[in-house]
């Protein structure tokens, strides 16, 4: 099935005309993984999304693949094994998305970790994740913490940690997952709805009532399984069920903050004590350095989480309590994001107390509800999700099912030959890019996030039209987001296709009236539509830099 925007409605209409084992609900990680390995099974799968693939909590992460140091700390040990071993998978599987990193850990007197703590808990934390032997935590001297990174505190420091995680891109990681589902048949559609259930004479869910949020016509999309995997929305789908009992979601919001590196040249990425002893990250990324994450409890609209002067405060002060010499103000925040975390309610406990695992309930409805869970985990869930669709499906319908692919299934654009051959492959792709009018950074750049699509995206150069306002580069990938990503709106294409809303915002500035101007054509909207959805862009590029309505002038012209 495709994955062109310009094909959405032939592919709500497709989905609407025939039965599948498996509708899944939500189109963040949980459930694109599902969609991937519940497909890669052999069943045949549907996926809605209410608003654009990754666009809640997926693309508002803290952007890492990590086994979870800080559970070490709350004992959860079961949890920092399991997610630990599934870094390595989420990298094989996709390495032009996720990349190691090494992390510093500094160590102070009278600080969150002590030296010998770090150390064995470094050292349990490597054989927990079945870290390879040259990723290994080292043990640092207050000398050579310095040398990593000479921005730290100097102020009772006595060593460091050095250790592995994995950075990753978390809304391109979902992207990925999701075309490799379609490549291999799902249909998946975003901006669609689940309004209502469907259900048999006996009350057996059948199915959902789907309202595209774009079209506004309403589709009835039937299958033998679904599966609720609707992130920081899955109580109000157990609340349409009428199943909303026991465990419950708790929300937590999370903020990162982004600064150009000229004014806070970050050498190496930190895991730090805060004043207040919890602990954020710094990490340097693409000319930037992000800082986050903030973790409080969330009550408001879980679509529209955004950063306030008290969240951003928070973390100017972590940021001048651990690296004194940098001066950072408001005035340097360049961008932001804000995220939800739909966890697990625990009576009494502190948002960052309250545990990351997942739960899977069944309803009396046969509604398969998965909550909670990290990034880093999503394959595994998912295979704990469809092992329990392939049973019931055994046992009812008497179909039988290939057990888990993905574990080393190469999700879209990552089958370059395993992470040892990418820096290669991209090498490669550099020296190619010339042919098709791109610069041998600029190759080199699509190769790295694209993987082994940036064929397709040299392809497309050959239809580059000067006078579409954009440069080669822009228009390569718009083309690719709208004709193979389901890019619909300017956001969707700024926000989770590129990442550019977060560390290039002045890009955003300077390319976003040719982008919405080159959309506007090639997908046909109205007058009306242009206008709602440039006013989306504008929200955003608001929001990301807390710019008050009377700054809207100054902002978009800048």
């Amino acid at each position: 099935m495709t994955f062109s925007s310009k094909q959405r409605n032939n592919v709500l209409e497709a989905m609407s005309e025939k039965p599948y084992d498996l509708l899944v609900i939500g189109g963040g990680i949980t459930g694109c993984g599902i969609a991937l390995d519940a497909i890669s099974r052999g069943m045949t799968v549907a996926l809605v999304e209410m608003q654009d693939f990754a666009a809640g909590t997926s693309s508002r992460s803290t952007k890492l693949v990590h086994g979870g140091l800080r559970y070490l700390k709350q004992f959860e040990v079961k949890l920092v094994a399991e997610v630990g071993r599934e870094r390595a998978i989420v990298y094989e599987n996709g390495s032009h998305v996720t990349t190691p990193e090494w992390m510093l850990l500094p160590i102070y007197r009278g600080g969150t970790f002590g030296k010998w703590s770090t150390s064995v808990g470094l050292w349990l934390y490597d054989r927990l994740a079945g870290v390879k032997p040259s990723e290994r935590r080292t043990m640092l001297n207050a000398r050579q913490t310095l040398e990593k990174e000479p921005l730290l505190k100097r102020d009772g420091l006595i060593g460091g940690g050095y250790y592995v995680e994995y950075r990753t891109d978390d809304a391109r990681l979902t992207i990925e997952v999701i075309k490799k589902a379609v490549e291999l048949g799902a249909d998946a559609v975003n901006y669609v709805k689940a309004e209502q259930f469907l259900y048999d004479e006996r009350g057996r869910i059948t199915g959902a009532r789907c309202r595209d949020l774009l079209g506004g016509r309403v589709y009835d999309i039937r299958a033998k399984k679904v599966v609720n995997a609707a992130g920081p929305w899955v109580d109000a789908l157990r609340d349409k069920d009428g199943s909303k009992t026991g465990k419950r979601l708790r929300l937590t919001k999370g903020v990162h903050i982004v600064i150009d590196q000229k004014r806070f040249p970050l050498k190496q990425a930190v895991y730090f004590d805060t004043p207040d002893g919890r602990m954020v990250f710094a990490i340097p990324r693409d000319g930037k350095t992000y800082v986050g994450t903030t973790d409080t409890f969330y009550d408001d609209d879980p679509a529209h989480p955004a950063m306030t002067e008290e969240d951003r405060d928070y973390l100017l002060q972590a940021i001048h309590y651990m690296f004194p010499s940098v001066g950072i103000t408001a005035d340097d925040v360049e961008s932001s994001w804000a995220g939800v975390r739909p966890l697990i309610y625990e009576e009494g406990k502190d948002p960052s107390e309250i545990s990351r695992k997942d739960e899977i309930w069944t309803s009396p409805s046969g509604l398969i509800t998965i909550a909670g869970g990290k990034l880093t985990g999503y394959r595994k869930m998912a295979e704990t999700v469809v092992d329990l669709v392939a049973k019931q499906l055994e046992k009812e319908e008497g179909k039988t099912f290939r057990p888990c692919q993905t574990k080393q299934l190469p999700i879209s654009g990552g089958d370059v030959g395993g992470s040892h051959r990418l820096p290669a492959f991209i090498a490669e792709k550099a020296k190619e890019a010339a042919r098709y009018g791109l610069t041998e950074e600029q190759g080199a750049r699509l190769a790295k996030q694209y993987g082994t699509n940036v064929d397709r995206l040299f392809a497309l150069s050959s239809e580059y039209d000067r006078s579409s306002g954009l440069t080669r580069e822009t228009f390569v990938r718009l083309v690719y987001a709208i004709e193979e990503e389901m890019a619909v709106k300017p956001v969707d294409y700024f926000i989770r296709r590129t990442g550019a809303l977060l560390f290039d915002i002045d890009a955003v500035r300077r390319e976003k009236e040719a982008v919405i101007a080159f959309m506007a054509r090639h997908l046909g909207w109205t007058g009306e539509e242009k206008a709602t959805y440039t006013k989306e862009l504008e929200q955003a590029l608001r929001q990301a830099v807390l710019v008050a309505e009377d700054d809207d002038r100054r902002i978009m012209n800048k």
